[in-house]
C-alpha cells in the first residue's frame, strides 16, 4: 500500500473511532440526562412482591428493602407506601416483610416488580392530603409553569422544589408539617416536568439552568404577597436553591434555604446516573464530556453557588453518607467552612433525597427548630 493510501486508511480509522466515541458519549449522556420526570432512579434493584397480607407486604430481601423508615413503592400503574420492617414477621433468607401502610394507586399483586421512591403520596394537596390549594401559573422564561399554592397566615412563604427521580408530589411529604407552621407553600413544576415547557435541548441540566425557573417562582411569590421566602429543595432542587441564594437579583428576599441531598459535584452525579442506567465504565468519561458539551454545564458556576463566602442566608443541610448519587463529602465540607451559617443534620442509612423517609419525626423537628426564627 502506498504511503498516501496508508495515511488515508489510518485517518479514516481514526475518524471512525472518534465518531463512535462521540455517539457513545451522546448515548451515555442521554441515559443520565433524559430520565422521564418522576421515574424512580435505578440506583437500587427492583423488588419483587412475593406475598401480601393485611397490613403486610413481603419483598425481595436486599439492602434497599431493609432500610429503616417509610417509602413509596412504585411501578407500572401502581403506587403504595411501606413502613418499617416488621421484626416479628416470618422472614426468610430471600425475603423481608414490611408494614404496608396503604395502596394509593392501582393494586399490588404478587409478582409485581417495583422500586422504592421517596414520594409517599400521589395526586394534589387536595386529593392526596385533603389540604385545600390553588392551581396557579408562574410566568417564566420558557413559558408558564404550573404550581400548587397552599395558603397560610404568615408573610414568609416556603417554595418547595423537587429533584431527580421525583415530581412536585415529593413536597407532599412535608406539606402537612408546613401547614401546621401556618406557612404559605408554593410548589412549582419546572422545565421538563409534566405540564411545564421542555428544556430547549430536551435534557436536564442538574440545576444549572433550571434554577431560573425557581427564580421565577420567587418573583411570583413576592408579587403575590410574600415579604420573604424560604427555599426548600431536594437533590437538584437543592442545587437550584443554592444557585438562587447566591445569583438571584431577589436574593435579599430569601430568608433561608433548606437543602436535602444537594448535588454539589455534577460530574460524580452524572457518572452515577449513567452507571445506574448500565452505561459501561469505559464510557463514563465520554458521558461527562458529552453532557458538558451538550448542556453547557460548568463546574465554575456550581463552585460559585457553593462558595461559602457567597452564601449569606441561614442554611439547613440534610444529607447522609449512604447517598450514592450526590456525595456526602462536599456537603460536609460546605458545612465545616461556615458553621455559624450552615446547620448540617446527618441522616445515616438514607438513600438520595430520602432524608425525611428515613426519620420523618426527626426531620420535621429539626426543620421546625430551623424555621421558627425565620418566620
Amino acid at each position: 500500500m502506498r504511503p498516501a493510501t496508508k495515511t488515508a486508511a489510518a485517518v479514516t480509522t481514526l475518524l471512525g473511532v472518534g465518531a463512535a466515541a462521540v455517539v457513545a458519549g451522546r448515548i451515555a449522556s442521554d441515559a443520565a440526562l433524559k430520565a422521564a420526570p418522576g421515574s424512580p432512579l435505578p440506583t437500587d434493584p427492583p423488588l419483587t412482591v412475593h406475598a401480601l397480607a393485611p397490613g403486610r407486604v413481603t419483598l425481595t430481601r436486599s439492602l434497599a428493602a431493609l432500610r429503616p423508615g417509610t417509602y413509596g413503592l412504585t411501578g407500572d400503574g401502581v403506587h403504595a407506601v411501606v413502613g418499617p420492617v416488621l421484626d416479628d414477621a416470618p422472614h426468610t433468607a430471600d425475603t423481608v416483610v414490611r408494614r404496608l401502610e396503604r395502596v394509593t394507586h392501582g393494586a399490588l399483586t404478587p409478582g409485581d416488580r417495583l422500586r422504592l421512591t421517596p414520594q409517599t403520596h400521589r395526586g394534589t394537596p387536595d386529593t392526596a392530603l385533603g389540604i385545600q390549594h390553588r392551581d396557579v401559573e408562574i410566568p417564566a422564561e420558557l413559558g408558564p409553569l404550573p404550581a400548587w399554592l397552599v395558603p397560610g397566615e404568615r408573610s414568609t412563604w416556603v417554595i418547595a422544589v423537587h429533584g431527580l427521580g421525583t415530581t412536585r408530589e415529593h413536597a407532599l411529604n412535608i406539606l402537612e408539617f408546613l401547614r401546621g407552621q401556618r406557612l404559605p407553600v408554593l410548589v412549582p413544576a419546572y422545565r421538563g416536568d409534566e405540564g411545564a415547557p421542555r428544556s430547549p435541548d430536551g435534557l436536564g441540566h442538574l440545576g444549572d439552568s433550571e434554577w431560573r425557573d425557581l427564580d421565577a417562582a420567587i418573583r411570583h411569590a413576592l408579587r403575590s404577597g410574600a415579604r420573604r421566602v424560604i427555599l426548600h429543595g431536594w437533590s437538584t432542587g437543592a442545587t437550584m436553591a443554592l444557585h438562587a441564594a447566591t445569583r438571584s437579583a431577589l436574593r435579599e428576599r430569601i430568608a433561608g434555604i433548606v437543602l436535602d441531598s444537594p448535588v454539589l459535584d455534577w460530574e460524580f452525579t452524572l457518572r452515577a446516573l449513567a452507571s445506574a442506567h448500565r452505561t459501561p465504565g469505559p464510557l463514563l468519561p465520554l458521558a461527562v464530556r458529552a453532557a458538558q458539551g451538550r448542556t453547557g454545564i460548568h463546574g465554575d458556576r456550581l463552585r460559585e453557588a457553593v462558595d461559602p463566602g457567597a452564601l449569606r442566608v441561614p442554611t439547613l443541610l440534610f444529607h447522609g453518607p449512604d447517598d450514592t448519587l450526590a456525595p456526602w463529602g462536599p456537603s460536609r465540607e460546605l458545612a465545616d467552612r461556615r458553621p455559624e451559617l450552615i446547620t448540617l443534620h446527618p441522616v445515616p442509612g438514607a438513600p438520595h433525597a430520602s432524608m425525611w423517609n428515613a426519620d420523618p419525626a426527626g426531620y420535621e423537628e429539626t426543620l421546625r427548630r430551623f424555621l421558627t426564627p425565620l418566620m
